[in-house]
């Protein structure tokens, strides 16, 4: 079956996505910022939401945040108004695990299937297309879209039922964050103790300390580089997620709180639409020092 693609939300992650799933099939796209509507080649773009449900029979979406997601679904003039039973939503933001299995629950009733399936590996993995996809949703329905999602991923794997996807990507966050927070106060410890930071990279990237936030981290504070991709603020937002679903399981998880606050602090401090290695300029602040090298 050739299913018509939409895609909903072109920033940072959506542009990409949508220009590869453009490279293969018939797409419309939309987004609030009419300019980025015409900057997905071989797309089309749509004036509205309801523009991209009328064309498609799947439809993407990439948004910052739950609220944002339920709305463009379920709001006045959202999709659940414009679908048609067996049409599909697949929502690759980081949305709350419950509010993806309450929009699932209202779809179904309306005969629309939901994925949710947020992706993780940043802008790059996005422009390369090797980004890694974690579902959740019926088999069935991850059948019918596997296709499309290894068009964006190169690990697309199916976690379970709605939300299960959504748990999945917090827990990446939740370690990601925690390893930012480490990395920011390890380099700092180390750079006020009197070692050069570029060494003590290329000294620990090998060994256990080894991981793609520590490469990001190094490569941002040697560059003095904090443009986003992932941000601060986005990055607090997924953590307090993190933090809403363990209460939810009364799951322990305080080095998850402390990064939390910690991300709140750098916020706080106007570092909230830099990347997440910006939260070392807390520490450099601090301590007087740069961690550069």
């Amino acid at each position: 079956m050739t299913e018509k693609i939409g895609f909903i939300g072109l920033g940072v992650m959506g542009a990409p996505m949508a220009r590869h799933l453009a490279a293969k099939y018939d797409l419309t796209v939309y987004d609030i910022e009419s300019a980025k509507r015409k900057g997905v080649p071989r797309a089309t773009p749509a004036e509205n939401i309801a523009g991209v449900a009328q064309s498609s029979t799947v439809i993407f979406l990439s948004l910052p945040g739950s609220e944002i997601v339920r709305e463009v679904i379920l709001g006045n003039g959202g999709l659940k108004n414009n679908l048609k039973p067996g049409n599909i939503i697949i929502d690759t933001s980081t949305t709350a695990p419950t509010i993806s299995q309450e929009i699932a629950s209202v779809l179904d009733q309306s005969g629309i299937s939901f994925l949710d399936a947020p992706v993780s590996g940043g802008e790059k993995a996005a422009s390369e297309g090797t980004l890694s996809v974690m579902v959740g949703g019926k088999p069935e329905v991850f059948g019918r879209c596997q296709e499309y999602l290894e068009t964006i991923g190169s690990s697309v794997i199916l976690m379970g039922n709605t939300g299960m996807g959504g748990v999945a990507k917090l827990v990446n966050n939740l370690i990601v964050g925690i390893t930012f927070v480490a990395v920011a106060e390890g380099f700092a410890l180390g750079t006020k103790s009197g070692l050069d930071p570029k060494l003590l990279y290329q000294a620990i990237r090998g060994g256990w300390a080894g991981s793609k936030v520590l490469e990001v981290s190094a490569e941002a504070m040697q560059a003095r580089n904090f443009k986003p991709g992932g941000t601060v603020d986005i990055h607090w937002k997924d953590l307090g997620y993190a933090l809403t679903l363990a209460r939810d399981k009364d799951v322990p998880v305080p080095a998850t709180a402390l990064a939390h606050e910690i991300f709140k602090v750098a916020r706080a401090a106007g570092k909230g639409r830099l990347a997440q290695p910006a939260i070392v300029q807390l520490w450099e602040r601090l301590l007087n020092i740069e961690i550069s090298g």
